[in-house]
């Protein structure tokens, strides 16, 4: 009996910890987070270079938008703070740059028509730039810098910022209802008068 009682406390202790490890687990980091982001863009571009429309490229850019901000918000000053040498900080700086260069595309690619050719070859030169990030970060340096400077534990903590950021912002917790995320992308869109006069222009 007392050795069945050990056997059958060992198996309760086991799936405990295993349940454990398993809710561990569910929660993803930071770069998978970003990662996720990056591949959700570059599936909407494929649509849009078969189908270049003003409804895809709206929905390109609010991802476009959310992401950056969560990462300018959140990662990259996390990723600032946790390097050491001075080459690894540059990265962050020309990370922004990047972002700052895809926000000077895009309100050029709404000024155009639907359907023109320059239209939709200023849809590819965005896709380039954004496909030129996401490799950058993802396959060269600051991805795998920050895995070795902030470990997993801080990479999942910080994912868990960047998901109820992107929650608020997507209109989960009623960013969009109350008009917060209109405001964000105000500056660079203009809403769809601002594209309209760009036209007249």
């Amino acid at each position: 009996m007392p050795a069945t009682s050990k056997k059958r406390s060992s198996g309760r202790r086991s799936r405990t910890t295993t349940r454990r490890q398993t809710t561990s687990r569910s929660g993803k980091d930071a770069i998978s987070l970003l990662k996720q982001d990056h591949e959700k863009v570059m599936q909407l571009f494929k649509r849009f270079e078969k189908n270049p429309s003003e409804e895809l490229l709206d929905q390109i850019e609010n991802e476009i938008k959310v992401h950056t901000q969560i990462e300018e918000e959140i990662f990259y000053p996390a990723f600032r703070e946790a390097v050491e040498s001075s080459k690894d900080e540059h990265l962050y700086y020309e990370a922004v740059e990047e972002h700052h260069v895809v926000d000077l595309v895009l309100p050029e690619i709404k000024a155009t028509s639907e359907g023109s050719d320059e239209f939709e070859a200023k849809g590819k030169v965005l896709k380039d730039l954004i496909e030129h990030h996401a490799k950058e970060e993802e396959e060269k340096i600051m991805f795998p810098r920050a895995r070795k400077a902030m470990g997993m534990a801080q990479l999942r903590e910080i994912g868990e910022q960047l998901q109820q950021r992107k929650q608020e912002l997507m209109g989960v917790t009623g960013a969009r209802a109350t008009g917060a995320f209109e405001r964000m992308l105000k500056p660079i869109t203009g809403g769809r008068g601002g594209r309209n006069r760009g036209r007249a222009a």
